[in-house]
């Protein structure tokens, strides 16, 4: 399998993202080359990624200083509280801007490193290594770093891209399906709300994806995948207008995972398709999409066996929960509730044009769910 390159260049960023089996063999290379003066390596590792792999990292870091530190990888990890004392630690250790912190794991080890990455010394050398498929087509790019508050998710952060992505597929043969149903919700919303052709690919080809029998079709859905997230980040790097519409599905999957207390009964993944599917049936339900729109989504959903009512999790009593926390998103205003709908396949709302009141939502989210 050949590795794939794209450039994310922009007038603020340029960085590449290297795809393809044994990407990891890039690492030593790239350091070198992106930063040369590196005497220090913080590596941040998801305790879950197999040893080998863990041996691949070190093997390619050996001539710099190494400083390890592993998580499991949680919600609950992504604290400040938890982020200041990696940064206590690396400061302790004389860490510098020239120096590269690494992560290796999935979008919560990508998400608190980056973080660090970024407040450390107003920023140092940040290189992701994203070991599940929902980090490698979404999360590893665009720059969103942050951890998260009492009152929601990844409402403390910053905008930081790294010096480099390295996503090895090997690494996937080692997930179970439900993770990567997780990633495949995310290359699904790509489709959804930009590119019909690759919906219909992607309708033809889950099952090859799902049950990982052709890891080159893998490769190449996520490198297709990664380009349309590039294409919104380049338009709008700080998301304060296009970038919004890859939020689509996500205000009430943020709202379900806090609901939820981000415990693993419900992945990410799994609530942005259940956010998804919701987002679309309200579509429907405000006549911004056809019938034939929301049963061409429901029956790939089925054919797949993917999570889509929200009553499989949740009572109904629990759904005015969900409607609390989606009230306060952080892209919302005017007391009102920001979505991003469906048009139809490969074509969204503009955003900001759907603003909906709590009263509303939680009178329509029982009808949806």
């Amino acid at each position: 399998m050949k590795i794939s390159k794209i450039q994310v260049k922009n007038k603020n960023t340029n960085y590449p993202i290297f795809i393809g089996n044994e990407a990891i063999s890039l690492l030593g290379k790239q350091i070198k080359k992106l930063c040369p003066k590196t005497k220090k390596v913080g590596l941040i590792l998801d305790k879950k990624i197999p040893s080998k792999y863990k041996s691949k990292i070190k093997k390619q870091i050996k001539n710099y200083e190494i400083y390890v530190y592993e998580y499991l990888p949680s919600e609950k990890l992504k604290s400040f509280t938890k982020a200041n004392n990696l940064i206590e630690d690396l400061l302790k250790k004389n860490f510098n801007r020239s120096d590269v912190i690494i992560a290796a794991g999935g979008g919560i080890i990508g998400d608190f490193a980056g973080f660090v990455s970024s407040i450390l010394k107003r920023g140092v050398n940040f290189i992701n290594l994203p070991s599940t498929l929902l980090a490698q087509v979404d999360s590893s790019i665009g720059g969103k770093t942050g951890v998260n508050s009492e009152k929601g998710k990844n409402l403390i952060g910053s905008f930081y891209q790294p010096t480099a992505v390295i996503s090895d597929v090997g690494l996937l043969k080692s997930l179970s399906k439900r993770n990567l149903v997780c990633g495949f919700a995310e290359i699904l919303k790509h489709s959804l709300i930009h590119d019909r052709s690759f919906f219909k690919s992607l309708n033809k080809n889950s099952k090859n994806i799902l049950e990982k029998t052709n890891f080159e079709t893998i490769k190449n859905v996520i490198t297709k995948s990664c380009k349309i997230k590039i294409y919104f980040v380049n338009k709008d790097e700080k998301e304060k207008s296009k970038r919004m519409i890859l939020n689509f599905g996500h205000t009430f999957a943020h709202g379900i995972e806090a609901a939820n207390n981000y415990s693993r009964r419900i992945n990410h993944g799994e609530a942005v398709l259940i956010g998804m599917i919701l987002a679309t049936r309200l579509s429907f339900r405000k006549k911004i999409c056809s019938y034939t729109t929301l049963n061409t989504i429901e029956n790939l959903y089925k054919t797949n066996n993917l999570p889509k009512n929200l009553k499989d999790f949740f009572s109904k009593k629990d759904l005015k929960k969900i409607v609390n926390f989606m009230a306060i998103d952080k892209k919302n205003y005017d007391n009102k509730i920001n979505l991003i709908l469906l048009k139809r396949i490969g074509k969204t709302t503009v955003p900001g044009s759907f603003k909906i009141s709590l009263k509303e939502m939680k009178n329509v989210l029982e009808k949806i769910s």
